[in-house]
């Protein structure tokens, strides 16, 4: 067996470890545990999310990039942040669930300020309505992981005008979950809470770990601005 080959052999079993995750306790020692490896393991997976919702925000971003503040939700170690960091934007707050996943963001030195909170569980702090230049989340709405409904809580604290970056994953195992989040993000636009901007679907998201498929599985990514009332 190759490096690349145990390598990944060794990131499908962390993942696949995951799924046995139930509680909300369980999820986050599983980030706790994983956050010292994470940037690496995700790298052997390929994982575009993060330089794919960078570019597509930077793309229809009008405002000037360095003055924006962004809220990074579910920031993990900072890959988001760094790939916008690149990209010409530089405050960022950070809001994660895993302590060790906020020291490693922390490390990064990319943050002005970061904050524990577990989406889904606890609330947005309401001093943050309607502060946002970019909200953005990678990674984290998807089935067993972060309620769908939490991207209300997101609109909630972007400035009208701000846009918000979502992404999911569009393999069979989250299909159900990835219908649910469109239902609600078409009722939020129906309820002129935001219009869409751009939704892109991505073939090569990341490499495929579940037993049921390989290759590589695909993602979406979705861009709303939030509507000024």
């Amino acid at each position: 067996m190759s490096a690349d080959s145990e390598a990944f052999e060794r990131v499908k079993s962390v993942l696949l470890s995951a799924h046995k995750s139930t509680t909300s306790d369980e999820k986050v020692s599983f980030y706790n545990c994983w956050a010292e490896n994470y940037d690496r393991d995700v790298a052997v997976l390929e994982y575009s999310a993060p330089s794919v919702a960078a570019k597509c925000i930077a793309t229809h971003f009008s405002g000037v990039r360095e003055a924006a503040v962004v809220l990074d939700v579910a920031c993990g170690t900072g890959l988001v942040a760094k790939q916008m960091k690149n990209l010409g934007f530089g405050n960022f707050v950070g809001v994660d669930g895993s302590k060790a996943m906020l020291d490693k963001a922390r490390e990064s030195g990319l943050y002005q300020d970061l904050k524990s909170c577990l989406l889904g569980e606890e609330p947005l702090p309401k001093q943050w309505a309607d502060r946002f230049d970019v909200v953005v989340i990678v990674g984290a709405l998807s089935v067993g992981q972060v309620p769908f409904d939490v991207i209300r809580d997101l609109c909630n604290v972007t400035r009208p005008g701000g846009c918000i970056c979502m992404t999911t994953r569009s393999n069979h195992h989250n299909l159900k979950y990835k219908a649910s989040l469109e239902r609600e993000m078409r009722q939020m636009e129906e309820e002129e809470l935001w219009t869409c901007v751009e939704i892109t679907d991505v073939d090569n998201w990341e490499r495929a770990v579940s037993e049921q498929e390989e290759g590589y599985i695909s993602g979406a990514v979705y861009l709303y601005k939030k509507l000024e009332h």
